[in-house]
């Protein structure tokens, strides 16, 4: 883990030293970058850039608990894959069907943000590859752990999440899931992702097409 100063300036600034702790895994022939939309694509494209490697993405969905959208009970990925925060959902008593009602309206933006930035592009293929996840922090860490549960489905030879910023309750459930587990800082108490960043405004729809269009061009994609 490496020492850092707290806040990040922005997400570019956080993925530029996030890729300085990631820069062993250059020169691999099956590398791939997944980011988690949105702003964990601006951190991503640094990393992909200095690592020459591709970048897509796994999208993933954070179910927010209903009236307490920031709140995560859970997350949902690419695959039907659903993990849930059982300290939430039962601290709150929330119903299956009060789960269910979120995760459908979640469901149709993944699907929407599918159409979206991958158009008729199909999903990168991650079997047998060097799968390295980022976003832009952790707090709960559900939405990475539904990635961690995606991208595993699909048997990749390695498996990697990096952060720049990690609540330490997050990256305990998830060191024992990944082959690789890097972050910069774990500040406590936590505050929540956004804290931890000078400007952290929300990434746009174009900015992550954008962002793609240019790490395709880089490595020569169509």
């Amino acid at each position: 883990m490496s020492a850092v100063q707290l806040p990040f300036d922005d997400r570019t600034e956080a993925g530029r030293l996030l890729a300085q702790a990631v820069h062993g895994y250059r020169g691999r022939d099956d590398l791939l970058v997944l980011a988690l939309p949105r702003g964990g694509v601006p951190v991503a494209a640094e990393v992909a850039a200095d690592l020459e490697a591709p970048l897509d993405l796994m999208l993933v969905r954070k179910l927010g608990v209903p009236g307490q959208p920031e709140l995560a009970m859970g997350a949902i990925a690419t695959g039907g894959v659903q993990v849930l925060n059982p300290d939430i959902v039962n601290g709150l008593g929330l119903s299956e069907g009060a789960i269910d009602r979120v995760a459908e309206t979640e469901g149709r933006e993944l699907a929407r943000r599918a159409r979206v930035y991958r158009g008729e592009r199909p999903a990168p293929r991650i079997r047998a590859s060097c799968v390295i996840l980022i976003d832009d922090g952790l707090a709960t860490g559900a939405t990475m752990r539904a990635a961690v549960s995606a991208a595993r489905a699909q048997e990749p030879s390695t498996l990697v999440v990096a952060v720049p910023v990690a609540s330490s309750d997050a990256l305990d459930l998830l060191e024992p899931t990944v082959d690789h587990l890097v972050c910069l800082a774990t500040p406590e108490p936590f505050f929540g992702v956004g804290r931890w960043y000078a400007a952290f405004p929300q990434t746009s729809d174009d900015e992550v097409r954008n962002l793609l269009a240019d790490a395709r061009a880089r490595v020569g994609a169509g």
